[in-house]
């Protein structure tokens, strides 16, 4: 398991080679991509949609400061208390200290992308106190000690059998033989296991997936209804989440929740769709005493008015990943941090550093899959070549690649040079080819380890530039000359 960016390559060779791996990305296509494109084929003018969403995203990021502040505003007016935190350490031990002022021992915990990018779960065991993750996936992963492979689907890595196993390991106080082949089986015994939790917990922890300033709510879509028993029924509710998450009222909101379930899973709608909103009212039945939103910038901030600012609109739904073809052979544990795929790609230089990031970026085909299906149009192509610049002017960059780099500018800046120099490589690649491919180069042999090169067809494109170039001036030229014979009779 890769816990380290900068590890990326080994562990990427490794999932490559991954024979339980390759049958779950398999179902990339037909769970995610496909529902996908039903989805956004029936809501009918879906760009507009999304130009109002880049438009709603656009404004929170560049008046963050703004819509921050007027949410803390509106939050502490309906009793509830917002804490910021600069970086992960200065997250947890807010966290911390609001459990422990509580005298919290336990908790439930919804999903949340930001709690696993800052380490919470093993900060708070380290420090007596037991949270459960109540998302079925997340809880999966909990108990395999691993983390998420996937923003929204945190163990679509596994296989239903892998799952059975690690149930049979940890809920021991069930009957060894009972049956977990179905799919069914092993939600009921999950659910079952975790309503202990939610009767018992202290404190109920989550994310969100928007901020509305306007109203101080937090907004958060789930299909299992676990967000609600995790906010609903402890004494104490903490909502944890990035700064970026902000929105300027719940009409924006609306409006992204048209975008989030279609671009995530295919749903018009998400099953359960929770505004979270102070704590509880003296005329409500339910609902906690206690209400904390917790600020985390951990690097985003940093990130407003560079190059890299357009990844703040992220809505987390996972398309991008959905349909990317690095993530679709190595998987998510690969990158060895809590943002995978292009959007990790996108983000985690930034936050994480370039020196310690620098092979996401890299890890692109730049087939522009991934800009043409987010659903705030996040240029993640453009963004990924602003850190590769970055990695390059820093000196970080394998001298493989400035060297390889070096003698291409070198002959692109001399056009006779760079058309001898195709033409010799393209017969030299049909030289090398065996069955319309090459297997095998002295050189690039890490790209040749995992693919093949189609041998080159025909002639190079300069070549048929200038043939076409020379028709297309015949032509006009015979046409002349016939207007003009024209013209003479």
């Amino acid at each position: 398991m890769n816990l380290d960016p900068r590890n990326f390559q080994q562990a990427a060779r490794e999932a490559l080679n991954d024979p339980l791996l390759r049958p779950a990305l398999g179902r990339m296509k037909t769970h995610f991509g496909a529902g996908r494109a039903a989805a956004v084929a029936r809501y009918g003018d879906f760009e507009a949609l999304r130009e109002a969403g880049k438009a709603i995203r656009d404004y929170a990021v560049t008046h963050l400061d703004e819509l921050l502040t007027q949410f803390e505003r509106s939050v502490v007016a309906r009793g509830g208390t917002v804490h910021w935190a600069r970086d992960a350490a200065e997250a947890r031990d807010l966290i911390l200290g609001i459990l422990r002022d509580a005298g919290a021992k336990t908790v439930t915990k919804g999903k949340s992308m930001v709690t696993e990018e800052i380490a919470l779960n093993p900060f708070l065991e380290a420090n007596g106190i037991v949270p459960v993750e109540t998302d079925l996936g997340e809880y999966i992963v909990q108990l395999r000690h691993e983390p998420p492979s996937h923003i929204i689907a945190p163990a679509f890595h596994l296989s239903k059998e892998q799952v059975a196993e690690t149930f049979f390991a940890s809920h021991t106080d069930l009957d060894p033989k009972r049956s977990l082949v179905e799919r069914n089986a092993l939600v009921q015994e999950a659910r079952a296991v975790l309503r202990r939790s939610f009767e018992s917990a202290d404190a109920g922890i989550t994310g969100a997936n928007f901020l509305s300033a306007k109203e101080g709510a937090a907004v958060i879509v789930t299909n299992e209804g676990n967000g609600d028993l995790t906010r609903l029924l402890p004494k104490m509710h903490i909502v944890v989440t990035g700064i970026e998450k902000v929105v300027a009222d719940m009409n924006d909101v609306a409006v992204l929740l048209r975008l989030l379930p279609r671009s995530a899973t295919g749903q018009p709608i998400s099953t359960y769709v929770s505004v979270m909103a102070g704590r509880r009212g003296a005329d409500e039945s339910d609902g906690p005493q206690a209400f904390h939103v917790v600020l985390v910038d951990n690097g985003r901030s940093k990130l407003i008015g560079t190059e890299a600012q357009d990844v703040l609109r992220c809505i987390r739904c996972s398309a991008c990943i959905n349909h990317c073809p690095i993530y679709g052979a190595i998987g998510g544990h690969a990158y060895g941090a809590t943002y995978m795929g292009p959007i990790g790609a996108a983000l985690n230089p930034g936050v994480m550093g370039v020196e310690n990031a620098a092979h996401h970026a890299n890890a692109s085909t730049f087939c522009g899959r991934c800009a043409e299906v987010c659903p705030v149009k996040i240029p993640l192509p453009r963004i990924m070549r602003h850190w590769r610049a970055v990695e390059h002017s820093k000196g970080l960059a394998p001298r493989s690649i400035t060297a390889g780099l070096g003698v291409w500018a070198f002959a692109a800046k001399r056009p006779g040079l760079y058309r001898l120099g195709a033409s010799v490589m393209a017969w030299f690649l049909r030289m090398m080819g065996r069955r319309g491919t090459v297997h095998a180069l002295p050189v690039m042999q890490g790209w040749f380890a995992v693919r093949d090169f189609p041998v080159p067809q025909g002639r190079t494109f300069q070549a048929q530039w200038k043939a076409r170039r020379q028709n297309a001036a015949e032509r006009i030229g015979l046409e002349g000359g016939n207007s003009r014979s024209r013209q003479q009779r």
